[in-house]
């Protein structure tokens, strides 16, 4: 018994140790810089429309309050749908993330 416990940690002792080459190795960086001119061109990013009025802090814990259980909160600020489910089927993380939603939502993180 001992034998085997004294063979499994050389191996280990072996097999996880630090290895060096045996050769000398060069690390070389090369960089290159690229300049250029001319003429600059704009690019337009389309974005989704933002809401006009904007999510309402009291709407969102009153949600959160009330509906819950049911991530009411989650769909009213637009959260990705399979996230909602998952919400919904853990019960809130068993309460646990739908605690930090609440500090989310206070602290503006939301």
């Amino acid at each position: 018994m001992k034998f085997k416990i004294l063979l499994t940690l050389l191996v280990a002792l072996f097999s996880f140790s630090a290895s060096y080459a045996s050769f000398p190795v060069k690390r070389t960086v090369s960089t290159a810089t690229e300049i250029t001119t001319g003429d600059s061109t704009t690019t337009e990013v389309l974005t989704p429309i933002a809401s006009a009025v904007g999510d309402n802090l009291v709407v969102g814990i009153l949600l959160w309050f009330f509906l819950g259980w049911a991530a009411g909160h989650r769909w009213y600020y637009g959260k990705p749908i399979l996230w909602n489910i998952v919400f919904i089927l853990t019960a809130g993380g068993l309460g646990v993330w739908w605690i930090i939603d609440l500090i989310n939502m206070i602290t503006g993180r939301f």
